[in-house]
């Protein structure tokens, strides 16, 4: 069957170009989460914006909305903590995160006959994602910015650039991807698709843009292939779009030009010659 005919009606088309949007977006983002050492925080972004949506239910507004809006909150939390001396990034994560979502377990557990189904949230639905274009447009208004912070916090702050301010941000930013993902890949899944479609383009280039135009690119080709596949063989459209990003991966990890294990082969075979110097020294490489 032709990607014509399994993109053919309009519930096929609409999930398809949601799902090259989410595919994009998140590697673009991907990019700034593995240049800040944050796949962590992210993967504990989506469970700790459960209490947001257990307020939502019970207040009777979007789920997503509230996801967002206490999302927020969290990343401010964890940004101020993670700015103390006495407190490390990591631990900061590790607390907020966790407490966040032990809140929201809290607050479902202690609404008595409460049945609202949350299943729309915690597992996806791939038509039902709206993707922030804002996302990308801040991500390039701020990439100077960004990119310096991540590699040199001090010449940031050195050239009078509020430091603590645009780590918010990008928190944020990130925390925006994680929202709009989780509809189209699910809660647990929505980690992989920002993080591997980056990591499979570092392969690929050491050029820090062509890396983000790549992840993106790797991204939406992702979420194209896995809604085909899914569509096709009637599978899970989010676990068949994750799973072709780490594909893609595992691909790249063994046949990239420069990184790739194949690359790397010939280098570790290159002969020891046995030649000894009239001064007794050991064995030298040949060539």
């Amino acid at each position: 069957m032709s990607l014509l005919e399994v993109f053919g009606d309009s519930f096929a088309r609409r999930a398809l170009l949601e799902a090259v949007m989410v595919g994009g977006l998140c590697g673009a983002v991907g990019v700034h989460v593995l240049l800040r050492r944050l796949p962590f925080f992210t993967m504990a972004l989506g469970h700790a914006t459960f209490p947001g949506v257990v307020l939502a239910a019970l207040l009777g507004i979007s789920l997503f909305a509230g996801a967002a809006a206490f999302g927020a909150v969290v990343v401010v939390v964890v940004a101020l903590l993670g700015a103390r001396d006495r407190v490390d990034d990591t631990s900061a994560v590790g607390v907020t995160l966790s407490g966040a979502f032990a809140l929201g377990v809290l607050l479902l557990s202690a609404q008595a006959g409460f049945s609202r189904d949350l299943t729309a949230y915690l597992v996806g639905s791939i038509i039902t994602v709206q993707v922030g274009a804002a996302v990308l447009a801040a991500l390039a208004a701020l990439h100077k910015e960004l990119v310096l912070g991540a590699f040199d916090r001090g010449g940031l702050a050195a050239l009078g650039y509020p430091v603590l301010a645009l780590d918010v941000v990008l928190l944020l930013l990130i925390e925006a991807t994680v929202v709009t993902s989780i509809p189209a890949v699910g809660t647990i899944l929505a980690v992989a698709l920002i993080v591997a479609p980056a990591a499979t383009a570092r392969l690929w280039t050491e050029r820090l843009r062509a890396t983000m135009a790549l992840a993106a690119v790797l991204g939406a080709t992702s979420g194209v292939v896995g809604l085909a596949i899914s569509l096709q063989w009637r599978v899970a459209a989010g676990a068949t779009i994750v799973l072709v990003a780490a594909a893609l991966f595992a691909v790249s990890l063994v046949v990239a030009p420069r990184h790739g294990l194949l690359a790397r082969r010939p280098a570790a075979l290159v002969p020891v010659a046995a030649t000894t110097t009239a001064a007794g020294q050991g064995p030298t490489r040949a060539g």
